[in-house]
């Protein structure tokens, strides 16, 4: 279903000149010779992650059908330009583009999905979090162009950069103050001018490596979309459209064009934006909704390609103003021919990236999935997939560093595994980040720190199979200032190898370098000693399913409640 937001003046009303002799009526003819608004067609997608090809399982669908894949988003993208006059068409993308991407667009540091968006037309885009993954100087190179300074023109060809302007209103360099990137764009179509700022959430450092966002400084989204907004206001811009990377969540009953108990940030941000802004294009969530926050039209199209937004916007000719917004999400369906320019381009990246993405790695029993159980009442329990990959972390370090215990944090898990045999891209879309493993000491007071800050982050650890505990889901939740204050695991209950965990000794434990450095807010791991940096997660996980073939889905025991162990 679409939804309209009107502003200002309807279109085709009569209109009252006010003179300084009173009202007088416009008559029905001086009415139709009014200039006519200008129909202009915004296309939007968001969080794309490099997926080239059609997604997998449930991945790979939306609203019943099998959706995505960039040769069909590319011809779903023509046709709807062809629909809606292609002059008067802009094609716009909200963040995470790139970053968390499959083997065929990573190996080649995402080049492939910039060189595939950009042959399918898109305009300007805002920076998400994953396009920090690899730090702002490899954002800069992707936008600009240029072999990677380390690996070279991979596939024998040199990256011309992206065929669109990245755009990122909110995110600073901290030692001048300067937006990294251009905050804003002007697009004119048919005289009018169009405004896009460019959004990145505030919380990126928290959800992104260190070494990601070091030299950056991230401000807060209202107040920047508010600042960028006014100078394009003293510009002669009256139509703004803010692309930005966070979002919200709909309740499961809602459809792909349904905005039911909206819920998440994006609800506060697009409150406190200034009535200038017309369009919120967000991400950020994977969810598809089409809203009507504030007076604003707010829209996402879900992830990875499955839906394109198609938003329609009557501008007057005059004012400038948008008079009328309405949208409309659009499954990217595979009914249609493949766009051939995209198909050679896939062909090309597979040809180079040879049999290394095919070749067998592992076993696997049963489908393996990263889906949580329910943990009162929440979806905060332990995964099959995640507790096996912090199996595989264990066996990594076990040995080399003495670890006892690993925890594998849930962003991290991007994909499942089907039953059958695992092939090395497969175990890669799984684990698509590269980062490497650490291990560090923790006493056993701060191991229940972390477990505490679990509660406060709303984001559950993946333990080892070492490890085992009990949660009280009366107990109290810590704060973000003392998450150590938190009584939701039971004190004795925490157990490494059977023993309880004393909470004056230490214990090595093992997670990957974007926890050990605080990220998705476990602070209390930061607070680690004698760290030891080892191999890529990638390179543990595809051991561990080598070694380990046939692997079966661990069973979910290691995080328990007290309705299953009763206090003694």
């Amino acid at each position: 279903m679409s939804i309209t937001r009107t502003r200002r003046a309807a279109v085709g009303l009569t209109v009252l000149a006010v003179a300084a002799f009173g009202a007088v009526a416009t008559s029905p003819e001086e009415a139709d010779a009014r200039p006519k608004p200008v129909d202009v067609t915004l296309l939007a997608l968001n969080d794309f992650h490099g997926n080239l090809e059609p997604p997998s399982g449930s991945s790979g669908t939306i609203a019943g059908q099998t959706a995505g894949g960039v040769e069909y988003l590319a011809t779903h993208l023509a046709e709807l330009r062809a629909a809606a006059k292609k002059k008067n068409t802009i094609t716009v993308a909200a963040g995470d583009l790139i970053g968390a991407s499959p083997l065929l667009s990573a190996a080649f540091h995402d080049e492939p999905t910039i060189e595939a968006l950009s042959m399918a037309g898109l305009d300007y885009a805002s920076v998400g979090n994953h396009e920090f993954d690899e730090g702002a100087a490899e954002l800069l190179r992707i936008q600009n162009g240029g072999c990677h300074p380390v690996d070279g023109c991979a596939d024998g060809t040199p990256y011309r950069g992206a065929g669109f302007k990245y755009l990122s209103a909110n995110a600073f360099k901290t030692a001048t103050g300067k937006p990294l990137m251009a905050p804003y764009a002007i697009h004119k179509v048919q005289g009018v001018k169009v405004g896009f700022i460019g959004m990145t959430l505030e919380g990126t450092p928290q959800i992104v490596s260190q070494q990601g966002v070091a030299g950056l400084t991230f401000a807060d989204e209202a107040d920047t979309a508010n600042r960028y907004a006014r100078e394009l206001r003293r510009k002669g811009v009256e139509a703004i459209v803010v692309l930005l990377h966070e979002g919200g969540t709909q309740a499961a009953t809602g459809g792909i064009n349904d905005c039911v108990g909206m819920t998440g940030p994006i609800v506060d941000i697009a409150n406190r934006m200034d009535p200038s802004i017309d369009v919120v294009v967000s991400g950020h969530t994977h969810q598809a909704y089409n809203c009507n926050i504030n007076d604003k039209l707010v829209t996402s199209a879900s992830s990875f390609g499955r839906l394109v937004t198609d938003i329609d916007l009557k501008i007057d000719r005059r004012s400038g103003d948008i008079l009328t917004a309405s949208a409309n999400n659009v499954v990217v369906s595979r009914d249609v021919a493949k766009d051939p320019k995209q198909t050679a381009l896939i062909n090309r990246y597979k040809t180079v990236l040879g049999p290394v993405a095919g070749r067998q790695v592992g076993v696997t029993n049963t489908a393996i999935t990263r889906s949580q159980e329910t943990l009162f009442g929440t979806s905060l329990g332990e995964s099959p997939l995640g507790n096996l990959i912090a199996d595989a972390q264990l066996a990594a370090t076990d040995d080399e560093e003495g670890a006892v215990a690993a925890f594998m944090n849930p962003g991290g898990v991007r994909a499942d595994l089907d039953a059958g045999p695992v092939t090395y891209e497969e175990a890669f879309t799984v684990q698509p980040f590269a980062n490497n493993l650490v291990t560090l000491d923790l006493t056993g007071a701060q191991l229940y720190c972390v477990l505490e800050q679990q509660f406060v982050t709303a984001r559950t650890l993946y333990p080892s199979a070492t490890v085992g505990y009990v949660v009280d889901p009366n107990g109290t939740t810590g704060t973000t200032a003392d998450p150590c204050a938190g009584t939701r695991v039971v004190r004795g209950s925490l157990t490494i190898g059977g023993t309880a965990v004393d909470t004056a000794a230490t214990y090595r434990v093992t997670v990957n370098n974007f926890l050990a450095g605080g990220g998705d807010g476990f602070s209390a791991l930061t607070g680690g000693t004698n760290q030891v940096t080892g191999q890529i997660d990638l390179d543990a996980f595809v051991d561990y399913l080598t070694a380990q073939s046939p692997v079966s889905a661990p069973t979910l025991d290691r995080i328990r409640t007290t309705a299953e162990v009763p206090a003694a």
